[in-house]
């Protein structure tokens, strides 16, 4: 058992998390995901609900031969059935909890159950003692609970605890709750309910207006043991509160706090980003703790300050999170003393004037991409500065018939022209197929992504791609009024970076030879 000091940390991303649309897995899907979670350090698993699939049942039985430390729990309504199909999939479980929930607000009661309090009150009660008799763990939650009336809420969890329940969750169902509250009502509820000081208290916190960290927190305060959480935030409508950032948040303020998790924290970041991988659901690029430019830095201000000192800028190390380090990110934003550290890494060791020049020309390129690499600064120090490569000349995509077609015309570095077609399983599959094909570079997708910039006649698509190439990651951006179009132009944004690349080592090794 966790020690009293200590926050358990209840992660339903297999559950509450997959119901989020689009992030359904597997059974065996959920198995890896489980073994990552282990290896985190949840103390309990919520990994599914055994009453809505077999797929569900499927994925406990799995996971239950494996996964063996941390306390493995699956969720059931307070229906006989349920709880009893819900103990049959248990078994075999190292440490088992039985979930059952059911609603206890006003508007659950009327619109969704259609039962009176005390018929409410009579189910919970039956409810828990019938899974306490099937599982030695018995966790209760009162669905909508913090829109139930405190009078009913303490009732209903009375007649929880006095009938087996060992765990009390209760859940702000729809994010409603603001933390004030949060705190006032696990405060109230484990000084005024009788036998609360036995059992552990625990919150289900949902995000729909962005306080489910916050409210979680809130609820550690008032006396809540256990939170209830998922990788990166995922569940349903706006998700749950996000695991690694609630973890974080006790980390770094743990002198305010005063408690922890046993949580590897240097995992999080890889748990993300599996996560990320099973279910194709991307990470917003300044999400906290987890998000590409958490640890980036691209105002020249920021960088100036991080290159005196780490602190000014960041509250936590890049490391502890299970990110290898900071990233100062070279941009219009950039400024000279930036440029000039990137460059002395990269073995350049300029004078004043050199680094004038140089800034220069970086800030001209900044006008054409968003980002400057290192293979882009190697090659405005030989001079390649014209921003010749790759152009797109001409195309025409075509998504007639079962596959679709496309048919391109580029200009290469020298001005030739080139010509290439290729079929796809959609116009931007077959796009850069011929891209590839025509360029002689092989780029593995790894996201893609376009959206609209600015408002009616003025709006132009955006297109940006993050690919593989070799061992390295690269991310390049286009913009036209033609989202097909931008499309081509961020793979080519790309395509040209290796170009300046592979032009740039030759001219380093014969400078060095």
């Amino acid at each position: 058992m966790t020690a009293p000091d200590t926050i358990r940390i209840f992660d339903t991303t297999l559950r509450d998390g997959e119901q989020s649309p689009g992030c359904s897995m597997t059974p065996q899907q959920k198995v890896v995901m489980a073994r990552a979670l282990d290896a985190l350090g949840v103390d309990i698993i919520e990994t599914g609900f055994p009453a809505s699939s077999e797929s569900d049942r499927e994925a406990q039985r799995l996971i239950a031969r494996e996964v063996r430390r941390p306390t493995l729990a699956v969720l059931s309504r307070c229906l006989p059935a349920d709880i009893e199909a819900s103990a049959r999939v248990l078994e075999g479980t190292a440490n088992p909890r039985l979930h059952i929930f059911i609603s206890t607000s006003p508007l659950h009661r009327e619109h969704k159950l259609r039962m009176s309090r005390q018929q409410v009150l009579d189910m919970a009660a039956t409810s828990v003692a019938h899974a306490r008799r099937l599982v030695g763990d018995v966790e209760f939650s009162t669905e909508d609970g913090t829109r139930t009336e405190d009078d009913f809420l303490e009732e209903v969890i009375a007649a929880a605890i006095a009938n087996g329940a060992t765990t009390i969750n209760v859940p702000d169902t729809l994010g409603y709750a603001t933390p004030e509250e949060s705190r006032a009502l696990f405060q109230r509820l484990i000084a005024t309910v009788p036998g609360a000081r036995d059992v552990i208290f625990s919150a289900h916190c949902h995000n729909d207006l962005g306080l489910a960290v916050a409210n979680s927190l809130a609820a550690i305060e008032g006396g809540a043991r256990q939170v209830e959480c998922t990788i990166n935030g995922i569940g349903e409508r706006a998700g749950n509160a996000a695991l690694e950032e609630l973890v974080m948040a006790l980390k770094v303020r743990n002198a305010f706090y005063d408690i922890d998790t046993g949580i590897d924290t240097r995992r999080l970041v890889p748990t993300s980003q599996l996560l990320r991988r099973l279910t194709g659901m991307s990470v917003q690029r300044n999400k906290a703790i987890v998000g590409e430019n958490a640890f980036a830095h691209e105002s020249g201000i920021h960088q100036h300050g991080m290159l005196r000192h780490r602190g000014t800028y960041e509250i936590m190390n890049p490391s502890d999170v299970g990110w290898p380090d900071s990233k100062l990110v070279l941009g219009r934003h950039s400024g000279r003393t930036a440029v000039g550290h990137r460059l002395r890494a990269l073995g350049y060791t300029l004078e004043d004037a050199q680094l004038e020049q140089v800034f220069i020309a970086f800030k001209d390129l900044c006008e054409r991409q968003r980002v400057v690499e290192d293979s882009d600064l190697e090659a405005l120090m030989h001079g390649d500065v014209s921003g010749q490569g790759w152009r797109l000349a001409s195309m025409t995509v075509s998504d007639r018939g079962q596959r679709a077609s496309a048919q391109i015309e580029l200009s290469d570095p020298e001005g030739a022209k080139v010509s290439e077609s290729a079929l796809g399983d959609g116009p931007v599959d077959a796009l850069f197929a011929a891209l590839a094909a025509a360029t002689g570079v092989e780029l593995a997708l790894e996201s893609y992504q376009v959206h609209s910039v600015g408002m009616g006649r003025d709006a132009r698509g955006e297109a940006s791609v993050s690919v593989r190439h070799g061992d390295d990651i690269h991310e390049g951006t286009g913009t036209s009024r033609d989202i097909i179009e931008a499309s081509a132009l961020a793979w080519l944004d790309v395509a040209n970076r290796i170009l300046r690349a592979s032009r740039t080592v030759p001219a380093l090794q014969a400078a060095h030879a």
